[in-house]
Parts: structure tokens; C-alpha cells; sequence
């Protein structure tokens, strides 16, 4: 009991603490997200299809013309490590994700031998780490979700490399079962990093203290672990593969770009879109001091030098629409990121620790987490440190499926309060002589403070202040009589500066005097886990509090369902037929709303399928103004609202091809680079572009008749009907997104070939007569991974009794 009795307390406190940050969930409010909100209008034809039918579509006709439902929102079957998830996050959301933060980390601190009390509170400061509690106000929970499950995974090897073989079999099992179901693979491969690292730490000490065969017992331990956790995961890591290899994440056909110019070819994302968000070196300053780079783009500034300009200027006959534009667009960010929800806060706390225990902790403890940080500071500056960043793009695998580089500074997340909990354990430990202790307190002191006194008496004389090209936008103000605008901006971001950098030295000068206390024996260990402890969450929380607070919640009613339909919305929906809308009065490609009420030639998604991308860049490119009306029609787009200088517009489109057509010709090609250009010159109602390997057998000239007929007859989201009418064989083309694995096609009940045709469209040579034409969605990768999920399943169950009982037949021999 008295064991239990730590956890019991670390339960309670968590859930008190995640109740009291997101307090508003008490009064029934959801917090509104940005990402969930265009989540809601994503899913909104699949959760319908789950309720109309009690089962799964697997597929959603709303986003990007069609795309399998794998990204988006998908209930697999037997999926029982997703209803232990729902047991541990039995708080409302998001309270439930800053539970798992803190329930994790003391796990790993508890496996690391970490005091229970201090262990709370270190749980407690990595849970409010200003970029974990930004993520959730911004909506990446599936990012959330992972991260939170990074330290019990560390936690199951610690134990199995301490020689807790059982024990570490089972939590690493059920840890990276979790882990892989909470879905945000780029979090999961930063983790492997995080592992490789240990791994390669440990190695060398294992030969360098001659225990390669406890090294070896334990990897293959880990390895039965982790391949048990990848099969209970095994539908959805299989269809989120099979996925992939037609998302915006795979390689590319295409050789050429829209302007014609030679494509860089990749087997993954793009260099500059990988490297669009990257850490800028200066940046870094921002885990040390909130505000380094100003914060974010609209930081409130007291006694703001703009506010005071533009007032100023108002009074001088500026007119104020002018003044509220130029107001919204002063950036206080500074940095080399296009936008940023929050500087990455960890704390000057955190920080401190972790260069005090870079004397007073050794071992491979140490030189894992200092490496770990190292890697992860180093690589999240992307273009800002491009020779490294290319190679890992170049050579190592999976590294180019990701953006925003810049987010593997959640490795650093981990590390550095994990190192600075272990130094402040070291601190109390009797192990370590006093003298050790004032000296690592000194140099810290010197080193931590030194850096945050220099920033606060001379940093503004250190920076320009002025972000890279925005002195071309100040100076066409001059030209139009504003002038001195860039000067009120440069101000207020030096005043952020000035204004946290003495923020962060207080907090450095107080904490080092707190140490100093307890090591000269001033006062005892509990008063200094109490100052730390109102320190640290003091720090952290006031920083959260800028970014995600009580005003990012509204009414259940207003989040579940956010999207008001709009007398255009209203309108549209009056046509009963099944059609497609594109709505440019928005960037389509970035537009749940749209696919809440129709289906959206466009979408939100950051696993775009990579085909519907290039049919947009070459197409459909709103940024130029480049709208191609045949592919519009060929989609099968009947309304078109557009922005006008009255407001929205609604255009119906009177030339659609509707859902299916016969072409009087199939014109050849050879490539995708002939296969996407060729849509530029043709009338799509009569001519079909196909490529030569599906062309095989079939006739490329067709005769239609008045006679001949095509129409749809039936639409679910996974399944379509239609009935043919013809004197002779027709070839017909589908508005449907061709996908091949999964869709399959019937005449008349017996399976048929189907081709893609116009670079992303079905199309089928119907024979002559009068048929009846279906498309299902049955991916098999379903099946196939049920199959190894529930074997994996009694394995799981199955290998812990085995080896429990076989210990148990061991010990009673001897």
C-alpha cells in the first residue's frame, strides 16, 4: 500500500492540474482548434455514413474529389489498444492530453528511481512546456497524442536494459502499442531517433564494460516488444502505407513543373517545403527566453510604440481602416519561420537545471540526453544548417516524408527537463560532496545567469530587430507619407526582448539563490521542492497563459458543430444530384469548411492524394489566377462560388460533364508529363487522355449515338450504381477519383477492369447494351491487417503468461 500510496497522489495531482488549466471543460465548454474545426468538416460524410450504416466507407467523396478515409477518420476493427488509450485519457479533451503529459513523465522519472515528490513536479513543468500546451490550443492532437506517449516507452527499455526483462517486455509492448495508435508517424520516427541514440550510447558502454550478451538480450527483448506493438497496430500502419504511396509524401511521376521548367525529382517532399518551417539559429534563445524573437505575430505590447504611432498618425489625417491594417499586419515575430503559434518555451528553470547537472550527473544517462538535445537543436534549424539537413533529406530513409523540420525539437522537449530533474537529484543526494554541489552551483550560475544578463543590459544593441525583406514593405510607406512605422515596430520588439530577458534572469537569480540556501543547509529539502515547484509552474504557466487560456473556449453546441450554412450553402443544397463544389472565394486546397455541407473539389489534409495536388499546380492554380474550365467540368464541379466585390458569388456551372460520360476517343500518351499537359488542350466531354500501359486491348475510337446513354442511379460513399444504354461498345469516364487499391468495378455483378484515365479520373469500356455499372470500395489491406492485429493480440497475451510462468517453474525449482 505504502508504494502505491505516490501514484495515488501523482493521479490526483495531475488530474487537478489539467482540470484547472482547461477549467472551462468543468462548465461543459470545448476548447475550439483549428485543425479539429477543419477535422469536423473533413469527416463529416464519413461519421454520417458510420451512423446512417454502422460500419465503415473507408473512403469520403468530400475532399479532393475522393480519397480513402485512412487520414482522415477511420474505426478499425478489433482495435482494443485504442480503448485502452480512451481509458487512460478519461478527462474531457484537451485536459485529457496535458494528463497523459504529466502521467508519462513520471513514469519514466519513478523507472529512473527519480523522488516521488520530485518527480511530480518535474511532470508537472514538462506538461506545461509552452510548445506542448500551444499544440493542443492549435489542434495537432494526433501530434500531442505521441509525444505524450514518448516517455513510457523510454520508460519500457530503462527498465529492460536495468535487467527488468518482464516487466520492460510488457510496458514497452503496451507503451509503443499506444504510441503507434495515437497515429502522427512523424512523431513516432522522432522518437526512433531518440532510442537510436540511447541505443548507440549504450552500445559503447556495453563493450566498454563487457556486457554485450545483456546488450544483446535486452535488443532482442525490445525487438518481440515492438514488432507485438506494430501488429495490434497492423490495419491502420498498413493502410496508412498503402496510402502513402498516393499521397503528397510519395515520389513523383512528373518531370516537369507548371511552368515547364525541370522537376526535381524526389522519392519524398520537396527540399524547400520539407525546410519551410526551420528553426532559426537565434531562435533557439526562445526555450531560455519566452519572447526572444518576439513571441508571435500579434503579441500584445504594453505602452505599444505602434499603437502610439498610428494614433499619432490617425490624428494627422490617416485614415483608420488604413491604420487597423497596418496594425494587424506588424509582426512582432521576428524570426526566419513563416508563422508561429508560440515560442517553444521550456523555462529558465529547465534550462538551468540542465546545465547544472552537466556537472554533477555522469554516465550514460548524461551522455544520451546531451547528445539527444544536441541532435535535436541542430537538425529542427533545417535551411538555417543545410548540409546537414540535405544529408539526412538524401540518405536517410523516411526523413524527406516530413515537414516543418523545425518540430523535432521535441526530442529536446524531453531531454533537457529529464537532465535537469536527474541534476537536481543529483543535488540531494548524499553521494556528492558539498564543495561539488557550490561549484556546479557557481559555474551554472555564472554561465545560465551570465548569458540572460547579457541579453538584458545590451541585447537590443546585439539584433537589427527586422525581419529579412520587410524594409522594401516600410519603405513604400515612406513613399506614401507614413513614415517611421519601422521604427515603432523595431521598438516594441526590443521591448519584449528587454522586458523577458529580465524576466528570465529574475527567475535564474531567485532559483540559483534557493540552491545556494539549500546547500549551505538554510533550509531543508521540502521548503526547496516548494520554491521550485511555485517557480517552475509560475514561469511556465504564465507563459501558457499567453497563447492558450480560457478564451480559446466556447460552447459544446459551438465547436461540435462550427460551420453556419450560408444562404449560398442553402441554395446549393437545393440540388438534390450528386455533384461537386469549389469554392475560390478561399484557398481550396486548405478548406474543410467546404466538404461539411458538399463535396469540395478541394480539402484539408497534410497527406494530400499527390495526383489531385498536381492536377491543382498545373490546373487549377488560384495563386495565378490559372482556372482550367475542362478539368472543372471533368470533376463534375456544377457550383462555383467565388469573391466579388459585393461578397460571395454563386456561379452554377452549366457545362459540367456530370457523373459519367462516353468519350468519342482515347488519345495515347507515354508519360505523366504528356498525360497532365494534354488536359490543356482537349474538350474532355469527347476525348479521354489515357496512358499507354492501360491503354493495352482497348480501341481508342468509339461511335455515340442519340441513343446512348449513361446515368447514375445510386450513391453512397463507398459504393456507386449507374445503368448504360448503347447500340454499340462505349467507353465511359467516371467523375470519381481512380484509386486502385480498393475500388473495384462491376458489369452486371462480374468484376471488370477499370484504367485511370485524365490523370485522376475512372474510366471502362462498357460493352453494348443495356448494364448496370457499380463501383465498390473493398480494400483488402482490411482484411490483411484484422488478420495480423488479432494474432498479434493473443501474443501479446499470451507471451507475458508464458514467461511468468515458466519464472515462476524456475524459481520453485532451485
Amino acid at each position: 500500500m505504502k508504494k502505491t500510496i505516490p501514484y495515488i497522489i501523482a493521479i490526483l495531482i495531475f488530474v487537478i492540474a489539467s482540470l484547472a488549466y482547461f477549467s472551462p471543460v468543468l462548465k461543459g465548454k470545448k476548447i475550439q482548434q483549428g485543425d479539429i474545426t477543419q477535422f469536423i468538416g473533413s469527416s463529416k460524410e464519413i461519421k454520417d455514413f458510420r451512423k446512417a450504416y454502422d460500419t465503415e466507407p473507408y473512403w469520403t467523396n468530400t475532399s479532393f474529389g475522393g480519397m480513402p478515409s485512412y487520414v482522415i477518420s477511420t474505426y478499425y476493427p478489433n482495435d482494443y489498444i485504442k480503448k485502452l488509450d480512451k481509458l487512460i485519457r478519461f478527462l474531457p479533451r484537451p485536459a485529457d492530453y496535458l494528463f497523459l503529459y504529466f502521467i508519462g513523465f513520471f513514469a519514466l522519472l519513478m523507472t529512473l528511481k527519480v523522488d516521488w515528490k520530485l518527480a511530480i513536479i518535474g511532470s508537472l513543468g514538462f506538461g506545461f512546456s509552452t510548445y506542448l500546451i500551444v499544440i493542443l490550443g492549435a489542434g495537432h492532437n494526433a501530434k500531442a497524442h505521441a509525444i505524450a506517449y514518448f516517455p513510457f516507452v523510454i520508460s519500457g527499455i530503462l527498465l529492460v536494459f536495468q535487467r527488468k526483462y518482464f516487466t520492460g517486455f510488457i510496458v514497452t509492448a503496451l507503451a509503443m502499442s499506444l504510441e503507434l495508435a495515437a497515429n502522427h508517424v512523424q512523431m513516432t520516427y522522432y522518437l526512433f531517433f531518440l532510442v537510436l541514440i540511447y541505443g548507440i550510447v549504450q552500445l559503447t558502454e556495453s563493450i566498454k564494460n563487457k556486457e554485450v550478451p545483456h546488450l544483446m538480450k535486452s535488443v532482442g527483448v525490445l525487438l518481440v516488444a515492438v514488432i507485438l506493438a506494430i501488429g495490434t497496430n497492423a490495419t491502420n500502419l498498413m493502410a496508412t502505407q498503402e496510402y502513402a504511396k498516393h499521397s503528397t509524401r510519395s515520389k513523383s511521376e512528373l518531370t516537369i513543373t507548371p511552368d515547364g521548367s525541370e522537376k526535381e525529382v524526389t522519392s519524398g517532399l520537396d527540399k524547400s517545403y520539407i525546410t519551410e518551417y526551420s528553426y532559426g539559429r537565434l531562435e533557439t534563445f526562445n526555450l531560455f527566453i519566452p519572447r526572444f524573437m518576439g513571441g508571435t505575430s500579434h503579441e500584445e505590447v504594453k505602452d505599444s510604440e505602434v499603437r502610439s504611432f498610428l494614433q499619432e498618425a490617425v490624428n494627422d489625417g490617416l485614415n483608420p481602416d488604413d491604420a487597423n491594417y497596418l496594425l494587424n499586419i506588424a509582426s512582432m515575430y521576428w524570426g526566419d519561420q513563416p508563422i508561429v503559434a508560440a515560442p517553444a518555451y521550456i523555462g529558465a528553470i529547465f534550462i538551468f537545471l540542465f546545465v547544472l547537472a552537466l556537472f554533477l550527473v555522469s554516465g550514460k544517462l548524461k551522455k544520451w540526453l546531451i547528445a539527444a538535445t544536441i541532435f535535436s537543436i541542430l537538425m529542427s534549424w533545417g535551411r538555417n544548417l543545410s548540409f546537414l539537413t540535405d544529408f539526412f533529406i538524401d540518405y536517410i530513409p523516411m526523413y524527406n516524408k516530413f515537414r516543418a523540420v523545425s518540430s523535432i525539437q521535441v526530442i529536446a522537449e524531453l531531454a533537457i527537463p529529464l537532465l535537469g530533474i536527474l541534476g537536481l537529484k543529483e543535488l540531494f543526494s548524499t553521494d556528492v560532496s558539498k564543495e561539488a554541489k557550490i561549484k556546479a552551483l557557481k559555474w551554472t550560475t555564472i554561465i545560465v545567469g551570465g548569458l540572460a544578463l547579457i541579453f538584458t543590459v545590451g541585447g537590443t544593441g546585439l539584433f537589427t530587430f527586422e525581419v529579412l525583406g520587410e524594409t522594401t514593405f516600410y519603405e513604400n510607406l515612406e513613399e506614401q507619407g507614413i513614415s517611421g512605422f519601422l521604427e515603432a515596430v523595431v521598438a516594441d520588439r526590443q521591448t519584449l526582448f528587454f522586458s523577458d530577458s529580465l524576466r528570465t534572469l529574475g527567475f535564474v537569480v531567485v532559483f540559483a539563490g534557493i540552491l545556494w540556501l539549500f546547500i549551505k543547509e538554510k533550509i531543508n529539502q521540502t521548503i526547496l521542492l516548494i520554491g521550485f515547484a511555485v517557480l517552475l509552474l509560475f514561469d511556465l504557466v504564465n507563459v501558457d497563459k499567453r497563447y492558450v487560456n480560457n478564451n480559446y473556449f466556447a460552447s459544446a453546441r459551438k465547436v461540435d458543430k462550427p460551420f453556419k450554412k450560408s444562404a449560398i450553402d442553402a441554395e446549393i443544397l437545393k440540388d438534390k444530384s450528386y455533384y461537386r463544389v469549389a469554392d475560390f472565394s478561399k484557398n481550396v486546397l486548405t478548406d474543410g469548411a467546404t466538404s461539411y455541407f458538399h463535396k469540395s473539389i478541394g480539402g484539408y489534409s497534410a497527406v494530400k492524394p499527390r495526383r489531385a495536388q498536381e492536377l491543382f499546380d498545373f490546373h487549377i492554380d488560384q495563386r495565378n489566377n490559372k482556372i482550367n474550365q475542362e478539368v472543372l467540368n471533368m470533376l463534375n464541379t456544377k457550383y462555383v462560388i467565388r469573391i466579388g466585390e459585393k461578397g460571395k458569388t454563386l456561379e452554377k456551372n452549366e457545362r459540367t460533364n456530370g457523373n459519367a460520360w462516353f468519350v468519342n476517343n482515347l488519345k495515347v500518351v507515354n508519360s505523366a508529363d504528356e498525360e497532365i499537359k494534354e488536359l490543356d488542350s482537349i474538350n474532355t466531354k469527347k476525348v479521354a487522355i489515357i496512358r499507354s500501359d492501360f491503354a493495352k486491348d482497348l480501341p481508342t475510337d468509339f461511335t455515340i449515338d442519340s441513343t446512348t446513354t449513361i446515368k447514375l442511379t445510386n450513391y453512397k460513399a463507398n459504393e456507386l450504381a449507374y445503368e448504360s444504354n448503347a447500340n454499340l461498345n462505349q467507353f465511359a469516364v467516371f467523375s470519381e477519383m481512380y484509386y486502385k487499391d480498393g475500388w473495384n468495378a462491376y458489369i452486371d455483378g462480374q468484376l471488370t477492369q477499370h484504367v485511370r484515365v485524365n490523370y485522376v479520373l475512372r474510366g471502362m469500356e462498357i460493352p453494348a447494351g443495356k448494364h448496370e455499372i457499380e463501383f465498390k470500395f473493398e480494400p483488402t489491406v482490411i482484411k490483411k491487417g484484422n488478420t495480423i492485429t488479432l494474432i498479434s493480440y493473443a501474443l501479446l497475451l499470451l507471451i507475458p503468461i508464458g514467461w511468468f510462468l515458466y519464472e515462476r517453474k524456475k524459481k520453485n525449482v532451485s
